[in-house]
């Protein structure tokens, strides 16, 4: 027996399946301005919608707006699909939803992107929408900076701008029954590893081993970016001096990290 699941007044165990060749059948009717088919293709991929927002339900949104949202991009979907391409509508639909949702939630996030890239990401979209229902196919970054005439940097940058954030605590699901793994345990860090941890240690060590002044010539030197006539004006010494003090901080150092 189903069990009986409603999202926005919708029981999800009825919804109707249609077959392709029904679905194109509808499609042909639903462009020519027929109302009833265009309802019962809407009915009839509802499951589509479903699938699509199930991706979003971590976000925290309201998942009967995710729905209303995702059947605004289905009837998109609906209004320019290409019947004389040999495609699946679920295959043309399916983005279309995605990019609405997208598109509302991006609308509705609390993190500001400037009004330049907003404008920038807005152009792609419609260009990428274009080019789909042109197409029939995800269109590539190359694609887009061409139609646009824009550097193919500035389509990435703006599309990763306006990019859905991750928590690194989203659980990834597998299939094979094991446990949930986060996000978080799926991230490499190349930087802060335990022989980075262990190279720190060492070298903080060294550099407690050198004298006050040592110390305080490197620091001017590396970490305030200062040269070598400024080092010698601020401490009082000869430029000559400075430098024999660094060289011979840098070459204790190097000989304790051995």
């Amino acid at each position: 027996m189903q069990s009986k699941v409603e999202i926005s007044g919708v029981n999800t165990a009825k919804l109707k399946i249609l077959k392709n060749e029904e679905t194109m059948a509808l499609l042909k009717k639903a462009q020519a301005g027929d109302e009833n088919a265009r309802e019962e293709l809407v009915l009839g991929n509802l499951r589509l919608v479903l699938s699509v927002i199930q991706k979003f339900a971590s976000r925290g949104e309201n998942m009967d707006d995710l729905f209303q949202v995702g059947c605004i991009g289905l009837l998109k979907a609906i209004q320019n699909f290409d019947l004389s391409l040999d495609v699946r509508f679920s295959t043309y639909g399916v983005p279309m939803i995605v990019g609405e949702v997208r598109r509302y939630l991006r609308d509705n996030s609390a993190i500001r992107v400037s009004r330049s890239t907003r404008d920038t990401a807005y152009r792609i979209l419609q260009a990428k929408e274009q080019l789909q229902r042109e197409m029939q196919k995800e269109p590539t970054v190359e694609e887009i900076a061409k139609v646009l005439d824009i550097p193919r940097e500035e389509v990435v940058f703006a599309m990763d701008a306006m990019a859905d954030p991750v928590s690194l605590y989203d659980p990834i699901h597998f299939s094979d029954g094991s446990d949930t793994v986060c996000v978080m345990d799926q991230v490499g860090d190349e930087k802060n590893t335990d022989e980075g941890w262990l190279e720190q240690i060492a070298l903080k060590d060294a550099i407690a081993g050198l004298t006050p002044r040592q110390q305080r010539i490197l620091a001017m030197r590396f970490y305030e970016g200062k040269t070598q006539m400024d080092v010698s004006a601020e401490i009082g010494i000869s430029q000559a001096q400075v430098s024999r003090l660094e060289k011979s901080a840098i070459k204790t150092i190097k000989s304790n990290l051995v």
